[in-house]
């Protein structure tokens, strides 16, 4: 009499809904049900465990259940696969059918799908099946299409179509395309808008969220229940890093901003990140955690990439705003020991940090000294503007004799200066092709230049507005807000922030102060300061 052979069997469960798979005949419980009852009658096939994929495509086999089942027939825990129908088992007829054709029968592995009546002990393979396998993948393609033209309609209309919303908002209970605020997660959100306007850096940031208990976004959207997966994040980190960091003050969605179609997919292969504009924007979609005026500032020193130039605690008031006079490029933070053998701050001209005297000079400046100067500076302009209406009262008779001449000396000389820039810009770009500046130099140059001509740009637009001097300029908030700050002792870094567009240090001890008011005040003072 011949033995039975005993079979352990893997039951493999699949569902899509990209791929087009029927929420009432492919459910995840309806494949359950259909195999239980087929192994009911069957004495030589022994149920070992339950693969399910559920949300994964078809379309390729990099499915984390049907991985696991590999392993299993590698190691030789199970020999025979169970499935539904093909188009559970795969959609790509090429994949398919190498495991069906070739991996299985090398393995010795018994293939059954149900609904198919493929049964690969009993009979050879149908030899329709290659062809049933191209219609299953023809149809995936085709609903794929249609699945993301709707997505991508949705988008257009400013519905939320992701599996998980941004930290610091959840979906709406009433509508899943709908967002809303978490309070405790936009609450943490906030607070690394403020430290990093307060010169944090992302490092230090990072490290003051894990010291303060706080568990990062992946942890806490799993720790609310979300079944939520971060490919970029090891598995061993749990914690707040530099690039969560970073991810969260370059989300615009914080600003009340529906941002999707950042990356696509076709229907095999990894998403591919997308261009900016090609994303889908629709603004005021939901409530903001982040105001605009908090948004620009963030963004703008971002822009900047500059160190901290604090030591120790990685704070620096000047972050971002030093620029060397003569080249053009950022002061770098450099710790020194004075003659008293104290540490102390300066900063040095970064080409010359990191190319030497050959390119440019140090242009050193003491940390201390730069933080009097700008103070004082403030506080003299603050001073002079307690008598600002009889300053302006005074001004509007002799200027408005003299506006037009004046007017069309200070255009002439921002075209002068607008071409100058124009043609710097068109000389580094020379200098890149020739290879004489790296990328992230030309880079670099090319968004100063560019920062600066469009600041020319307005003003030009502002002479050609502007044939009088008014008082309407005491009703600036720049200058409302400075009045704020009268007699001020210290120098802080949200004073800086809000107040100094730019600070370029000469090689001759000068330093130049460009002020955010500039615009308001152009015709009662100048619009940038030099001290020697």
């Amino acid at each position: 009499m011949k033995k039975e052979i005993l079979f352990h069997a893997a039951e493999y469960i699949r569902l899509s809904r990209e791929d087009g798979d029927k929420a009432e005949s492919d459910s995840i419980g309806n494949q359950r049900k259909l195999i239980t009852e087929y192994l009911k009658d069957k004495d030589d096939l022994i149920l070992h465990d339950i693969y399910i994929d559920d949300g994964f495509t078809g379309t390729n086999f990099h499915r984390p259940a049907f991985q696991r089942m590999i392993a299993d027939i590698e190691a030789g825990i199970i020999n025979c696969v169970i499935v539904k129908d093909l188009s559970r088992f795969g959609r790509d007829y090429i994949d398919t059918g190498k495991y069906l054709e070739r991996y299985f029968p090398e393995h010795e592995v018994r293939f059954i799908s149900i609904t198919d009546h493929i049964d690969s002990m009993k009979q050879a393979y149908d030899l329709l099946l290659p062809i049933k396998n191209i219609f299953n993948e023809q149809y995936a393609r085709d609903i794929s299409k249609k699945v993301h033209a709707s997505m991508k309609a949705k988008q257009r209309a400013g519905e939320f179509i992701g599996a998980f919303a941004s930290y610091g908002y959840k979906k709406s209970p009433a509508d899943k395309n709908k967002l809303m605020i978490d309070e405790y997660a936009a609450d943490v959100v906030r607070k690394i808008f403020q430290l990093y306007i307060a010169g944090y850096g992302k490092i230090r940031i990072a490290s003051m969220l894990n010291e303060a208990g706080i568990v990062c976004p992946s942890e806490y959207k799993r720790l609310n229940g979300d079944n939520y997966r971060n490919s970029n994040r090891l598995e061993s980190t749990s914690y707040w890093t530099y690039s969560t960091i970073n991810r969260i003050l370059e989300n615009e969605m914080y600003t009340g901003c529906m941002v999707q179609n950042k990356k696509s997919q076709r229907m095999r292969g990894k998403a591919k990140v997308q261009d900016k504009k090609d994303w889908i924007i629709v603004k005021d979609t939901h409530e903001a955690i982040i105001e605009e005026d908090t948004w620009n500032k963030v963004q703008d020193l971002l822009k900047r990439r500059t160190r901290r130039p604090n030591l120790h605690t990685n704070i620096g008031i000047f972050a971002g705003f030093l620029k060397c006079g003569d080249c053009g490029r950022t002061l770098v933070k450099k710790g020194r020991t004075d003659k008293m053998g104290r540490e102390a701050i300066s900063y040095d001209c970064g080409t010359y940090v990191r190319s030497g005297r050959q390119y440019c000079t140090p242009h050193p400046i003491p940390h201390f000294v730069l933080e009097n100067i700008i103070l004082d500076d403030l506080n003299t302009i603050i001073q002079r503007m307690d008598n600002l209406h009889a300053v302006i009262e005074h001004s509007l008779a002799a200027a408005n004799a003299t506006a037009a001449p004046a007017n069309e000396q200070e255009k002439n000389r921002i075209i002068a200066e607008l071409e100058k820039v124009r043609k710097l810009k068109k000389t580094v770009y020379e200098d890149y092709r020739s290879e004489l500046i790296s990328r992230e130099e030309f880079t670099a140059y090319r968004q100063d230049y560019q920062k600066r001509e469009a600041l020319l740009e307005k003003r030009l637009e502002g002479i050609a507005q502007q044939s009088t001097v008014t008082p309407d300029i005491w009703e600036s908030p720049w200058i409302r807000r400075l009045l704020e700050f009268r007699n001020m002792e210290t120098l802080e870094r949200d004073i800086v922030v809000e107040m100094v567009h730019e600070i370029k240090v000469y090689e001759d001890h000068t330093i130049k102060i460009s002020y955010n008011f500039s615009d308001e005040l152009e015709t009662l003072f100048k619009a940038e300061y030099s001290r020697r």
